[in-house]
């Protein structure tokens, strides 16, 4: 007969497995959040915009659970150590999920707003950038599914390529507004989706740094200076 011990720790485990899945879950429900609000407003879909504010409910839903889970298990499992990490890490990985979803219902319900902004040049920039900003999310999520230190540096590393888009961006639609006044409404709305999305790079970088630290217990920044490159950018 099993001891209760043993009992015990598959309890354990089978809270931690659906502990993941309720994040992978989320996590899966915020990338395509993002898709697809670029893609309502490149074809300027209004029921798909609709449907993306609308989802966002449960993203809010998940993240609740995810709540639950983490306390009944810091509880009720008392966890240590490389657990308790994980459990702490994907309750803040939540989190900042949420703030995801939210910038795809944010970009969403702009979507209205710019049903005549068909000339402005520099919207061709963003579908780019979301795929890059959607790259980091989906790196960051599987580097907490598999518990991947290595990966989550890669996802923290890819962060410039975002942020020099927005750059770009920022710059090409200044000029835009310039040249052309009568678009500066529909141009504004495009800035703020552009800094939406360049959160969403932020918050996959939130997500790697957590990844690293519940893998590893150690901060990146706290990695070995002169062997390591990125220690010393983000310092």
């Amino acid at each position: 007969m099993p001891s209760t011990t043993s009992h015990t720790v598959k309890a354990f485990d089978d809270d931690l497995k659906e502990l993941r899945a309720l994040v992978a879950e989320m996590g899966g429900r915020a990338e395509a959040a993002i898709g697809d609000a670029m893609t309502a407003l490149t074809r300027r879909d209004l029921d798909l915009a609709a449907r993306v504010v609308e989802g966002d409910k449960r993203i809010d839903d998940i993240e609740a659970e995810i709540e639950r889970l983490a306390v009944r298990l810091i509880a009720l499992r008392a966890p240590m150590a490389d657990d308790l990490r994980e459990v702490l890490g994907a309750l803040k990985i939540s989190s900042v999920i949420e703030r995801i979803g939210d910038y795809g219902k944010n970009i969403a319900k702009r979507v209205p707003l710019l049903q005549a902004a068909r000339n402005i040049e520099p919207l061709s920039i963003l579908p780019a950038m979301s795929r890059a900003a959607l790259a980091m999310v989906q790196g960051a999520l599987d580097a907490f599914a598999a518990r991947d230190a290595d990966r989550a540096v890669v996802v923290v590393e890819q962060d410039r390529e975002v942020d020099d888009f927005y750059n770009s961006l920022f710059r090409a639609l200044l000029t835009h507004m310039m040249e052309n006044p009568h678009t500066i409404s529909e141009a504004t709305h495009l800035l703020f989706i552009a800094k939406n999305l360049e959160r969403v790079g932020d918050h996959a970088t939130n997500i790697a740094e957590t990844v690293y630290f519940a893998a590893t217990g150690r901060h990146i920044t706290e990695r070995t200076r002169g062997t390591d490159a990125l220690a010393t950018e983000i310092n």
